[in-house]
């Protein structure tokens, strides 16, 4: 997915029937594979999107900013269509509210991707708005031995046939749940991975950090503590943390700590892309370890788990 985000910063959110002034509305680039792959580039790894837009000027916007960065940008074009846009009212405490829309016509289709722009990749990163497309280049990447990576927020009609080949599900806390009916994540996030056959399955908690199950044993990691400025984004930016861990070859608590770090950091900066530090910024964070007090059910399981810290 991308989207042109306007983003509202408001000093609290309106109540129903009420008026309230704004103090600017900028317009920024988003969208949670396009800002991922933005991060992964800004690291120094070659970064390729697919994805499509309409043709009006926040293609050009997208386009620019894609070129600005060395993404290898491959963008299909939906004739006679607004891109996607979203508008996000973000409080002064730093959470944001989304309003988005998207056009039917902008849903990439499979026939629309080429077999090689996935299997020349080291890593596949999808977020299953276009389902079927993501089945498609799931399924080319497992076929090549790519890892795929998923950040999933919503149910869309399919998305389990997606999650079948998916090695490392990420996802936001409630997807588990709605997987399994299980609203216990340590009960949830095994049975995803037994069900689905992911190496990995973890959900990201907000400001409580990241819970991750390895088949073994259970990884939570808290959120570091920063000065929030808009939580836009948070969650793409984990992602591409994790890639980059990923690709890196670290150990997972490592490559957890550091999705965590990057995701931080973004949201000291306004916008989906705000906050993307270079990657030795994001290690000083880490090494300062400053961290919220996360969710202690969660992190008694961690401690109680083996020091020793598999590879990925």
């Amino acid at each position: 997915m991308n989207a042109t985000d306007t983003l509202i910063p408001l000093s609290h959110f309106p109540g129903s029937g009420s008026k309230v002034e704004i103090r600017s509305a900028t317009l920024l680039p988003g969208g949670q594979v396009a800002s991922a792959m933005m991060a992964c580039r800004q690291w120094g790894l070659r970064a390729r999107y697919v994805g499509k837009v309409g043709d009006d000027s926040a293609a050009d916007l997208h386009r620019a900013e894609f070129a600005r960065a060395g993404v290898d940008a491959r963008l299909i074009t939906a004739p006679g269509c607004a891109s996607q846009q979203a508008f996000i009212l973000v409080e002064d405490s730093g959470e944001r509210t989304v309003l988005w829309k998207r056009d039917a016509r902008l849903k990439l289709q499979p026939e629309e991707v080429q077999q090689e722009w996935i299997t020349d990749a080291r890593a596949l990163h999808v977020d299953g708005h276009d389902t079927e497309a993501a089945i498609a280049a799931a399924g080319w990447a497992r076929d090549a031995g790519i890892p795929v990576v998923a950040d999933l927020d919503e149910m869309y009609p399919g998305v389990e046939r997606l999650v079948d080949r998916v090695d490392y599900l990420i996802v936001s806390r409630d997807i588990p749940e709605r997987l399994t009916g299980k609203a216990d994540l340590r009960e949830s996030l095994p049975l995803v991975k037994k069900r689905f056959g992911c190496m990995l399955t973890a959900a990201t908690l907000g400001h409580d950090g990241v819970l991750a199950w390895d088949g073994q044993r259970f990884w939570y990691r808290p959120a570091y503590r920063v000065g929030v400025v808009d939580t836009t984004g948070a969650g793409d930016i984990f992602h591409a943390g994790f890639i980059y861990g990923l690709l890196q070859n670290w150990a997972l608590g490592r490559t957890l700590d550091f999705g965590c770090a990057a995701a931080a950091l973004n949201c000291t900066g306004a916008g989906a892309r705000g906050g993307i530090r270079p990657v030795a910024e994001v290690e000083a964070l880490m090494d300062r370890n400053v961290r919220c007090e996360g969710a202690v059910s969660f992190a008694a399981d961690s401690d109680l788990a083996p020091a020793s810290q598999p590879r990925l």
